[in-house]
């Protein structure tokens, strides 16, 4: 075994976003590319020395191109120095099981292999980002210099050392490194049954209570089975779709309404079980349901936070509360009522790192599926299914009664996502850029019947560190406090996605149950008015709904 140092030029866009380096497959199986971002990345992480000592945590949601880019890296991380790679076995670990293992061993951080909920398979997306030693995505300062040095590079270093067996659990030795292929569950698991009433979940099971969980064939289902099934009794199938595939089966690993159709059909029918759930591409994302009962994430997060002192790993209170700028209001009632802060962040996990380490919140969570706590520095899909079980369990209240109960007290945020994708982005910047060079005159005029009392363009500053996060979505806020948000979305790799973002507050139960579509139409109406997004996009409908 030797070192190599291979010569290499830069390529144009490795910029991260939200979550990372995201780019089509065939991207990143040209020659150099993943080895590129690498080694801008340990460049910026150690400068000249070598990571001697350090230990780093590797793997991903098992999707197409997983082991090749596992194997280069073990290589490059060899010729780093570093002293110690934990890799998951068989290159599997979810995003909040890569957090919950740097924490828990003391790692210095992590590499995630993952595209989330993107789709997968040869045609499909890849990803990489790197987690810091807090367990949390890379801050703005450290993927922007990444970025940087990727413009600059020459070369990069890997040793030319044979691949390593992935798939059994044991300890290999690259160029004096120590590589540890570790079991993808157990630190992972160790973290939840401290936070939950595993007892009670179990005698949940055992009263004949049923469960639906659909992992999407993607990396929660190992999570799901190992510890629904195994560890708190779920009958043998609770978990369904439950082996990672590098395609995800040919479907989209995105738990929402509009891809998640066969959990909700058994949701729907006659013989619904009393729950359900899935989890994304790399498990962060989490879907609930009750029967014939469809949970809103910005719900979910409220849910959780009216009832946390219910659930062991919360019993003591919680300092605060966080949410995504796009996501409803309904945990910032819910926090007033408590006489807890919440605190509006934009859009992005990341953001919610410096709240979480400084100790002002204990639970966050985005309008896009995700939610967590203080546990990791991730968001956590299988975590936000045992919370939600925990809570089952100890009140005797359905999913539905604890949705109903929170609208009872606080109304009902009445909320919907409206994505326009696969835009060019050319035309996707030139309708931001109208939007904005509306906003000094929108406050006090009237669109398509409705009075705006205030917009802007969401700014952000950290109150931990003062960093300031500018333009991170328009918002427009009606008279009666209803809101309009447009954002271009981060996450995709073809073109640029239109997020349109609705909410409007009923406080009457009895328009509680009127379709969201239909409670909203108003909303959409300006919207489309106000940004012209027929003319700019030549959409007169948005791809997705939810």
């Amino acid at each position: 075994m030797s070192i190599q140092t291979v010569a290499t030029t830069p390529f144009a866009g490795q910029l991260p976003g939200t979550s990372g380096l995201r780019k089509k497959v065939t991207v990143f199986q040209q020659p150099h590319y993943l080895e590129n971002f690498v080694q801008a990345l340990f460049d910026v992480l150690h400068g000249d020395a070598p990571a001697a000592g350090q230990t780093l945590v590797l793997g991903g949601d098992g999707r197409f191109h997983n082991r090749t880019a596992v194997q280069a890296i073990l290589k490059m991380a060899a010729a780093r120095g570093y002293g110690k790679v934990l890799v998951g076995q068989g290159g599997i670990l979810s995003t909040p099981a890569t957090s919950a293992v740097i924490r828990r061993r003391g790692a210095s951080g992590g590499i995630i292999l993952s595209a989330s909920h993107n789709p997968g398979g040869p045609d499909g997306d890849f990803g990489i980002k790197y987690n810091a030693t807090n367990g949390g995505p890379a801050p703005e300062k450290l993927t922007q210099a990444i970025y940087e040095r990727t413009q600059t590079l020459g070369q990069y270093r890997l040793s030319d050392a044979p691949d390593i067996p992935l798939d059994t659990l044991g300890t290999h030795v690259m160029e004096g490194m120590a590589i540890e292929v570790i079991d993808p569950v157990a630190d992972y698991a160790a973290v939840q049954r401290e936070l939950f009433d595993f007892d009670a979940i179990r005698r949940l099971f055992a009263s004949g209570f049923r469960l639906r969980y659909d992992a999407m064939w993607a990396v929660g289902g190992p999570y799901a089975k190992a510890i629904i099934e195994g560890e708190l009794g779920a009958p043998a199938g609770t978990v369904v779709h439950a082996e990672p595939k590098e395609d995800f089966g040919g479907l989209h690993p995105d738990p929402n309404p509009a891809y998640a159709d066969d959990l909700i059909a058994h949701l729907m029918a006659p013989d619904a079980p009393d729950m359900g759930a899935a989890s994304d591409g790399d498990a962060d994302r989490n879907m609930i349901l009750g029967r014939s009962f469809i949970v809103s994430p910005s719900d979910s997060l409220a849910v959780l936070t009216a009832h946390a002192t219910k659930v062991p790993g919360y019993a003591s209170g919680l300092a605060g509360v966080a949410r995504s700028m796009p996501t409803s209001t309904a945990a910032d009632r819910v926090a007033k009522a408590l006489g807890i802060a919440c605190y509006e962040t934009p859009t992005g996990w990341k953001f919610f790192g410096n709240l979480l380490d400084a100790g002002k919140i204990t639970l966050c969570g985005e309008e896009s599926y995700g939610t967590g706590s203080n546990h990791v520095r991730e968001k956590d899909g299988l975590w936000a299914v045992l919370f939600w079980l925990n809570l089952v369990a100890v009140t005797g209240q359905s999913v539905e009664q604890l949705v109903r109960g929170l609208w009872a007290e606080h109304g009902r945020c009445v909320y919907s996502r409206h994505d326009y994708d696969g835009i060019p982005t050319e035309k996707a910047n030139a309708l931001m850029a109208e939007l904005r060079a509306q906003l000094p005159s929108l406050g006090g005029s009237t669109v398509e019947g409705q009075q705006i009392a205030w917009a802007d363009d969401f700014a952000y500053t950290d109150p931990v560190d003062g960093s300031v996060s500018q333009k991170q979505g328009v918002r427009v806020v009606l008279e009666d406090s209803s809101r309009v948000v447009f954002r271009l979305s981060g996450t995709g790799t073809e073109g640029a996605t239109l997020r349109v973002y609705l909410e409007r507050h009923e406080p009457d139960a009895s328009q509680h149950d009127v379709p969201a579509q239909d409670a909203l139409a108003p909303l959409v109406a300006l919207a489309r008015t106000l940004a012209r997004i027929e003319h700019h996009t030549g959409m007169a409908q948005p791809t997705v709904m939810t």
